[in-house]
């Protein structure tokens, strides 16, 4: 079962954004005076035509007076526009900047999240919220901003306004206020968990998506494309089933409002006609008042609108910090890993092992015991040490546990019982490596982005690669991946093997790393993974025994605990498993 990501909360987001605005924080009082002198601006019309009603009313003959206002109401529209779009551009740049920094922090941390935090998520959670929750917020934001400073101080004014024409004006104004307020509560009470719902929804549908594109070669051998399509159908019909479950609370949100406006309407008819009838008012001042309550209708919803912009916009800023704010601190003096709390959990005492007598690219494993899911162990007390330069291999049956020592010794998975310490420069060489979408040089370099174009070639003749790069039209600017040249298998992981050397760790772990490989190519990459351990500590996982028998040690796992250990030759001679194992390997070789 899938453990989601956190979601930060309101503070935490907050704090966030403040940290990724070092740089932009003093254009905010700018870009709320902008806003502000755009609101301003609009309210300017309305005034100054209820004075037109009011002078042709009483007869006045005063053509220069209509020009001037006419001028002034122009000028005013023209610059509540040039300062609305201002204030628009600016506030997508700060705030686009911004949220840039947001992502680009994420996903630095997702990189740096244990794997086995990632694979409880998912990786559709994270590509939900890199891609879906980042693209709602780089939405909202601009809107938000601008319309939150504007729209209240519109409302601020015309409230003033109205009650400088006549006081009942705004207490009409006043009146119709508790129905936005209901409306608002209303919408805030079920909206946060129906946008929260839908961004998990939406990343349930990638992780299936994703698992089922990853595997699509499993899924067709197999025959399991229509379970795999249900599972999509299902997370699919959920997105929309929260979807439409939040535009059904838009739009009785947005009934609400219209139901107020028209309230708001009625009562200023009603407050101007008794005005009127009593002499206390004039057709001028009514036409003003109705004019800027219609004029409130563009910032009331607006205002009242991006209140649901800004629900989705929180609810998927939540889902980004989340991710931020799941980094815990990285101790970058201590050299080793002590399980996940960083302490003996079973509460036994350090091994007596002097200082000096320890050699910085040693490997030492001790008390290893790891469960997947609880109650079912795959490693049990387990021991190994490796030292420095020493090459052990690991054989045994499918599922004995190789794997996941591996992992564990590589440091992409902490044990829930035990010790680990290794050197702090580790690779990892799977047999699913990756080439990323990007030329050759880029695909290599990677490991050591300061690498040299001569290095890059010297680490591809180490590991008998250079026939790639020659068979490449433009050689290392060659785009490969998934738009570029494909690249064989084998190709692969010789480039990730090149990879190793360019990062030179003291430490490399070798999971079947030569197990895609064809029979044609497995003596080349054999030798291009000697090569690329080179002295090196290195734990192997061996795919052929034929890793096992150029190794230091071998270990035979056999159902999670190590069953035998010792030399190629000693464990031959002990006419052991190892032994039974290597000869049916070599007749069938």
């Amino acid at each position: 079962m899938s453990v989601p990501l956190p979601l930060a909360s309101a503070r935490e987001v907050l704090h966030e954004l403040r940290k990724s605005l070092p740089r932009g924080w003093w254009r905010l009082p700018s870009l709320i005076a902008v806003v502000l002198s755009a609101a301003a601006s609009g309210v300017v019309g309305p005034l100054a035509l209820g004075v037109v009603v009011d002078a042709i009313g009483a007869g006045d003959d005063a053509p220069p007076l209509a020009w001037t206002l006419a001028a002034v109401m122009a000028g005013a529209v023209v610059t509540g526009a040039v300062l609305t779009a201002v204030g628009m551009v600016s506030a997508s740049q700060l705030f686009e900047s911004a949220l840039a920094d947001l992502r680009e922090r994420m996903v630095d941390t997702a990189l740096h999240l244990p794997p086995a935090r990632v694979e409880r998520a998912g990786t559709g959670d994270l590509i939900a919220r890199a891609g879906d929750d980042v693209a709602q917020v780089s939405d909202a934001i601009p809107r938000v901003v601008p319309a939150l400073v504007g729209a209240a101080f519109t409302i601020a004014v015309t409230l003033v306004g109205m009650a400088v024409i006549d006081p009942w004006y705004a207490v009409a104004l006043i009146a119709i206020t508790p129905l936005h307020v209901f409306a608002v509560r209303r919408y805030l009470r079920h909206a946060p968990g129906v946008y929260a719902a839908e961004r998990a929804a939406m990343a349930e549908r990638a992780q299936h998506l994703l698992d089922t594109l990853r595997g699509l070669e499993t899924v067709r051998a197999y025959r399991t494309a229509p379970s795999h399509l249900d599972r999509i159908s299902t997370a699919s019909w959920a997105v929309v089933r929260w979807s439409m479950r939040a535009r059904g609370i838009q739009n009785l949100f947005f009934a609400r409002l219209n139901a107020a406006e028209f309230l708001g309407m009625a009562g200023l008819l009603v407050v101007g006609f008794v005005l009127v009838a009593n002499g206390h008012g004039s057709v001028g001042g009514t036409t003003a008042a109705m004019l800027l309550f219609l004029r409130l209708f563009g910032p009331i919803n607006e205002l009242l609108f991006v209140v649901d912009d800004l629900q989705s916009a929180l609810a998927s800023l939540s889902r980004i910090v989340g991710v931020i704010r799941t980094a815990a601190p990285r101790d970058p003096v201590s050299e080793s890993s002590r399980g996940p709390a960083g302490v003996d959990p079973l509460g036994t005492e350090p091994n007596d092992v002097d200082p000096r007598d320890v050699d910085p690219r040693d490997v030492d494993l001790r008390g290893i015991t790891h469960a997947y899911d609880a109650g079912h162990p795959v490693l049990h007390d387990v021991s190994l040490r490796i030292a420095a330069g020493e090459r052990v291999a690991v054989v045994g049956a499918s599922g004995a546990g190789k794997s996941t020592l591996a992992a564990i010794a590589a440091g992409v998975h902490d044990p829930l019982v035990g010790e680990v310490d290794r050197p702090r420069s580790v690779a990892l060489v799977t047999q699913d490596v990756h080439v990323f979408d990007a030329d050759l040089r880029d695909n290599l370099t990677l490991a050591a982005p300061g690498a040299t174009d001569d290095e890059v070639h010297a680490a591809l003749r180490r590991v008998g690669a250079e026939d790639i790069v020659a068979r490449l039209a433009r050689g290392l600017d060659e785009p490969v991946g998934a738009s570029g040249t494909p690249l064989s298998p084998s190709e692969a992981q010789h480039l990730a093997l090149a990879r190793v050397l360019l990062a030179d760790p003291a430490f490399i772990v070798l999971d079947e790393a030569t197990a895609e490989a064809g029979s044609t190519e497995a003596g080349r990459l054999e030798d291009a993974a000697s090569a690329a351990i080179g002295g090196r500590t290195a734990l192997v996982v061996a795919h052929r025994l034929s890793q096992a028998a150029s190794a230091d040690r071998v270990v035979l796992l056999d159902a999670g605990r190590v069953h035998e250990e010792g030399t190629h030759d000693d464990l031959r001679t002990a006419g052991g498993a190892y032994a039974r194992l290597w000869d049916a390997w070599s007749r069938s070789t």
